[in-house]
């Protein structure tokens, strides 16, 4: 689940490791099962899984019947979802190719990487079919809090100034409603989820994996030392005295469709859970 990362020290490198998120970041896909509930996909649907990562919540959309393309920034990530037997291609989430030809996008943990939302909503609107449905998962506003605000104190004693905002977009509820319906979509449901996740593998691995494009802000050298030192700051905040922890998750998961005649976004927003 991963997106395009940009103004990295190295940006064009790919961050991500099919192996090492298999193995320290699973429990992401493995708690994507409500937004593919709520996608709820049939039998012969075209769908786009943008972000689609190793495509482990791909598989359960072709389970359905649906006729699944995976779509993701990483080719490690794609290579692994090709594995699968699953169709995916490498491509930028800002720069959707696509025109029509779905009836529905779906994405998990994966729009918080890419970080000019309205490009992306852009995307998606030209790549569905009229009255086509958008149905996601991302980080929300206070996501990672704790980490993030490690991450950045680690990186100003390093001689970077920087609010992350280039690697992570966390928007609020209201944010994205109004960035979803400037892009043509009525928002239908809309929510945060405070989500509290134990991270059985500790920080630093967390850190290695889903932090990579934040830490290469740094020199390589440096890298495995602000892992540790980001990580002892976090304790406090993250980590009980029997050494287990536990990320400060808050997802915003929401479903959305294409606006068609006689809809009027602005009018029907009201409905959405907030």
């Amino acid at each position: 689940m991963t997106g395009a990362p940009a103004h990295t020290a190295d940006a064009d490198a790919d961050h991500w490791s099919a192996a090492g998120y298999a193995s320290t970041a699973r429990f992401v896909s493995d708690l994507g099962a409500p937004v593919v509930a709520l996608l709820d996909p049939a039998a012969g649907e075209r769908i786009l899984d943008l972000g689609c990562g190793d495509g482990a919540l791909t598989e359960a959309l072709v389970a359905a019947g649906a006729h699944v393309t995976g779509y993701d920034a990483s080719p490690d990530m794609v290579a692994a979802a090709r594995a699968r037997g699953l169709d995916a291609q490498v491509g930028d989430g800002h720069a959707l190719p696509f025109d029509g030809a779905f009836d529905a996008v779906f994405s998990n943990a994966a729009l918080h990487w890419m970080t000019d939302p309205d490009a992306v909503l852009a995307g998606v609107a030209r790549a569905l079919r009229p009255g086509g449905r958008f149905v996601a998962e991302q980080g929300g506003m206070g996501n990672v809090a704790a980490i993030r605000t490690a991450l950045i104190a680690v990186l100003a004693e390093e001689g970077v100034e920087t609010t992350l905002h280039e690697i992570w977009s966390f928007p609020s509820p209201a944010e994205q409603t109004a960035r979803l319906e400037a892009a043509g979509f009525v928002v239908e449901r809309i929510e945060l989820i405070p989500r509290p996740t134990p991270v059985a593998a500790g920080m630093e691995a967390w850190l290695a994996t889903l932090a990579a494009p934040a830490l290469a802000l740094l020199p390589e050298a440096r890298r495995a030392p602000a892992r540790a030192r980001a990580a002892a700051l976090a304790r406090p905040a993250l980590c009980d005295a029997g050494g287990r922890w536990t990320a400060d998750y808050v997802r915003l998961r929401f479903r959305a469709r294409l606006a068609g005649r006689g809809d009027h976004p602005d009018a029907l927003s009201g409905k959405a859970a907030t």
